[in-house]
């Protein structure tokens, strides 16, 4: 089956098999002591001809961080961020977020599952949360926080062509938890003008593989 041929009753059941056999974080949880924050992202799928002339099919929408931010400045990144106390739930804490940085009202997101837990090197514990979104829609950036909001087709993301390894030098607080100043971090090549890399690459790594197996 084709990506384009997915049906949202599809993408969660191949999302809830995924949840069965949950990834480990065993190597960076035994270089961090404290416990770690909870966060959440919403990964929003929509069906769209982006451009016209490729046909419907299904994109990832994501943003661009403000370079006025102090952290992840101008990076590419899933609406979302850390969990309130209000915040019951992952999927309440994603869709509050998205709300706050893209003006995406949470009734418009039908959620589908989750997909495993990622626990980053700055010790947040991040749940992603898919859902689909209707397009085209009027969202309003919040302009502190994000400079774009963009898509990339699931079959551009999907072919491995198109991804790479590359080594990174991480800042000294950091490499004292990976024992180097480097680190392999996944890049996609650049799409629109705008590079998925790092943990949202990872994130959307994972999602490819619940839906079509190992990339």
């Amino acid at each position: 089956m084709a990506y384009q041929d997915l049906s949202a009753d599809e993408i969660a059941r191949r999302l809830a098999l995924a949840q069965e056999t949950p990834m480990e974080d065993a190597y960076l949880s035994a270089f961090l002591s404290d416990a770690p924050r909870p966060a959440a992202v919403l990964v929003p799928l929509l069906r769209a001809a982006i451009p016209p002339e490729t046909g419907e099919q299904w994109h990832l929408l994501l943003t661009r961080r403000s370079n006025s931010l102090t952290k992840h400045r101008g990076q590419v990144a899933f609406p979302g961020g850390s969990s309130d106390p209000s915040d019951l739930t992952p999927e309440a804490t994603a869709l509050r977020e998205a709300f706050e940085e893209t003006g995406l009202p949470p009734a418009d997101v039908t959620t589908l599952g989750l997909l495993n837990p990622m626990l980053t090197i700055t010790n947040y514990h991040v749940t992603p949360v898919v859902g689909i979104i209707p397009w085209p829609h009027a969202l309003q950036p919040s302009h502190d926080e994000v400079s774009r909001i963009f898509t990339i087709p699931l079959a551009w993301l999907a072919d491995p062509a198109h991804r790479e390894i590359r080594q990174r030098s991480v800042p000294p607080v950091y490499a004292r938890v990976l024992g180097s100043d480097h680190a392999s971090v996944i890049y996609f090549q650049p799409y629109d003008g705008e590079t998925l890399w790092g943990i949202s690459a990872e994130i959307t790594l994972a999602l490819l593989r619940a839906l079509f197996g190992e990339q």
